[in-house]
């Protein structure tokens, strides 16, 4: 995929509203945003910057392709119809897990904070048993089983869950034992029977960028020239993986892998341009809860510090497309969203 479209000049509500029906801006994955501008990209060389409505005859159907909604996602309430992102909470059955330091290491806790979440408003619980923090030790398969299973079996009676994986052998028994979403950090390449496993399961997935396979080295290749445009080329390489391997394209969710072999300016950048993600055709979902970025901006030493900046990152986020969060705040996500959403369109649905 050679060109891109970057939607620009974003407008929300009853802006959004007027300006479309004014013939001055176009619908944005058909839903209560709009774009009033696009970047059009060319072999990584600029193309042209222009109003959306004014795009040459040859880009048209890219452009337009902006403006369909994606399929909705693992059976969940489409985003745009809930006027919000959903949101995916983070649950680590860790002992070293960057965020939690293994509070939910016993699973006891794990369900506890996952029943915490739910009634706070989150529409996925995210279960992982390997920490993904830069330096992290690996943690195999066996391992990492038997943390997770048996608070995916629990959980996943009364609410969807996501495992949080880059193991084949955990994707099967996770998904046999209730989970609905794979989430893998290297977008199925860490595993050779990844792509399999997902095929035969007929479940949806999240691929996520990230260079390399290994979060223990991901920072040493934080190395881009344009990092929207390339994160959005990889992206699009697994997809047609994907495809090719027999998961259609409305099973698959994608992650620009914020914090993963990204600098603090790759970060800032790649929220700034998330809408050039969207030309995908997948929903994009965006994880920054917590980062050591949230933190060096907004002065949260540690991980728990750092829920007031994490929730900016997410609406922030949310304002430019993304329609899913992937956060361990859930409740304070939630209602920012809630007020977010009433200030640019109205209150939203509940």
């Amino acid at each position: 995929m050679a060109r891109w479209v970057e939607p620009m000049g974003l407008l929300h509500g009853r802006g959004a509203f007027a300006a479309v029906a004014a013939g001055a801006a176009l619908p944005l994955e058909g839903g209560s945003a709009a774009f009033t501008l696009v970047r059009l990209i060319d072999d990584g060389q600029l193309a042209g910057l222009m109003p959306a409505v004014e795009t040459p005859e040859d880009w048209q159907e890219a452009v337009l392709a902006i403006t369909r909604p994606p399929q909705p996602f693992a059976g969940l309430p489409d985003a745009a119809g809930l006027g919000r992102p959903l949101v995916m909470a983070v649950l680590n059955v860790t002992p070293d897990s960057f965020s939690d330091g293994g509070r939910h290491f016993d699973p006891r806790a794990a369900l506890m904070a996952a029943n915490a979440m739910l009634e706070a408003g989150a529409d996925m619980i995210d279960v992982g048993g390997e920490s993904t923090r830069p330096g992290a030790s690996p943690v195999d398969a066996e391992t990492e089983m038997a943390r997770i299973l048996p608070v995916i079996r629990a959980i996943a009676r009364d609410a969807p869950v996501s495992v949080d994986t880059r193991h084949a052998a955990t994707m099967r028994a996770a998904l046999d034992a209730g989970a609905e979403v794979v989430n893998d950090v290297t977008a199925l390449r860490h595993d050779p029977d990844s792509l399999a496993v997902v095929a035969e399961a007929g479940c949806s997935v999240v691929l996520m960028h990230m260079p390399g396979t290994e979060p223990a080295t991901m920072q040493e290749h934080a190395r881009y020239g344009d990092v929207a445009v390339e994160v959005a080329a990889f992206l699009a390489g697994r997809i047609a993986a994907c495809e090719a391997a027999g998961i259609p394209r409305h099973r698959i969710a994608v992650d620009p892998g914020i914090g993963f072999g990204k600098t603090m300016e790759h970060n800032l950048e790649l929220l700034d341009r998330l809408p050039i993600l969207l030309g995908l055709g997948c929903p994009v979902l965006v994880g920054a809860s917590r980062k050591r970025f949230v933190g060096t901006l907004s002065g949260g030493k540690t991980p728990g510090d750092r829920m007031a900046g994490s929730v900016g990152v997410a609406v922030a986020a949310a304002s430019r497309g993304a329609a899913m969060l992937r956060v361990h705040d859930v409740a304070e996500t939630v209602a920012a969203l809630r007020l977010w959403r009433a200030s640019v369109g109205g209150p939203p649905q509940v």
